[in-house]
């Protein structure tokens, strides 16, 4: 096979795997129907791993604590884990409870693991377990909202994940319209057709029946939040898309932090991919599912934009330099155009500034080479990012879409 037909092949493939996520995409046109409003009856265990962050768990715990739901239908529980500092006694203060990590941590996984063991069979029969990193804070209808979707039917469910300081920096602008994108095309899409959000890491819950038939939480990579949202998908469970339950996340403001964190992102998943595809394959020939099929290519995805390039090089070098230059010019231009365009119309009610706007492409363009790099060197120690913005909620309530 000549090198032109090699690159015709793979190319083959990249674009109909690229294809699907543009069809799929389409069904955001549509606006979902949102779960009707149901009496406050499920129970909910909250769960917030904790390493170093005494700055800002307290006005967490504060906007955990202010919930429109009955007190006596949740509890927050903080699991303080690898501290230097005071994370325990503040969030102690704050009116958390602390549960202790009896083995040794080394990602956020372990730290669920501990928790859920704890309380799955506990002497409070939760019906839920609700998932948040310590630097978020969260609207008070979060918890009224994952139970209307809880009693319409759903299992696995997660909300909107918006930035908490989208004006602080450019870097953490991308942040905000890269997730109010993302929301847009993707979860709101697959909402639409019947298919899996994406379990992004904090603002979930889960039910305690799927964590009963995992026999707990039991993930094993840096990529927590897809290796247990493909766990979900090979026992049939759909994460169910709740708009209104809004969580806010810290973001960096650091670029070089941001290349660390979503390096990290695209080699856990790629991990993730080694380890769930062979069992999604083997679930999927039992029993065909769109939500099956949705979950592997999901995974396969860092994979296609890894190797994207090469069909693309391997054609360059056929082409007349200057003929390669004007395409290469147009391709950047519109790509450039076409992802400022598509931010602005999914962040059209949110704050963000024009710096964010203009360097989004750039943002999104860094997602390439992370994953070229992800494809042979993969990252596996987690490392903290600091978190020192302690906002409190009145602040961020404007940037929730109505």
């Amino acid at each position: 096979m000549s090198m032109s037909d090699f690159a015709f092949c793979l190319g083959l493939i990249l674009k109909g795997l690229s294809l699907y996520f543009v069809v799929v995409a389409l069904f955001c046109i549509r606006k979902p129907t949102p779960y009707p409003q149901a009496e406050a009856k499920n129970r909910f265990a909250i769960l917030i791993a904790a390493r170093n962050e005494q700055a800002v768990i307290g006005e967490l715990v504060h906007s955990l604590q202010v919930q429109a739901y009955p007190k006596e239908l949740f509890d927050i529980y903080v699991i303080p884990n690898n501290c230097t500092d005071k994370t325990a006694q503040a969030a102690e203060d704050a009116g958390a409870q602390i549960l202790n990590c009896t083995a040794s941590v080394h990602c956020k996984g372990d730290v669920l693991h501990q928790a859920v063991g704890q309380l799955l069979h506990g002497l409070k029969p939760y019906d839920a377990f609700v998932v948040f990193d310590a630097d978020n804070i969260v609207d008070e209808h979060f918890l009224a909202r994952m139970n209307d979707a809880f009693c319409a039917g759903a299992k696995v469910a997660k909300g909107r994940h918006l930035a908490k300081n989208p004006t602080d920096s450019w870097v953490a602008g991308c942040y905000g319209l890269y997730f109010s994108t993302f929301h847009l095309i993707f979860n709101r899409a697959r909402a639409n057709c019947g298919l899996s959000a994406k379990l992004v890491g904090t603002g979930f819950a889960v039910h305690r029946d799927v964590l009963e038939q995992l026999g707990g939480w039991n993930t094993r990579t840096l990529a927590e939040d897809a290796e247990f949202a493909a766990q979900c998908a090979r026992l049939g469970y759909r994460v169910a898309w709740v708009p209104g339950a809004v969580t806010y996340d810290e973001e960096p403001n650091s670029f070089s932090i941001s290349l660390r964190q979503r390096r990290r992102w695209c080699s856990g998943i790629m991990d993730v991919a080694q380890a769930e595809l062979p069992s999604l394959w083997s679930a999927w020939r039992k029993k065909p599912t769109m939500l099956l099929i949705d979950s592997m290519a999901n995974l396969l995805f860092p994979f296609v934009q890894a190797l994207s390039p090469i069909p693309l090089l391997i054609t360059a070098f056929a082409m007349n330099p200057s003929t390669l230059l004007v395409a290469w010019g147009i391709t950047l231009s519109l790509s450039y155009l076409g992802s400022a365009t598509l931010s602005l119309v999914a962040s059209r009610r949110e704050r963000r500034t024009v710096k964010a706007v203009l360097t989004f492409p750039i943002f999104m363009a860094t997602w390439l080479p992370l994953q070229v790099i992800s494809l042979f060197r993969r990252t596996t120690v987690w490392k903290p990012i600091s978190h020192s913005r302690s906002i409190r909620l009145p602040s961020v309530r404007p940037a929730i879409p109505r």
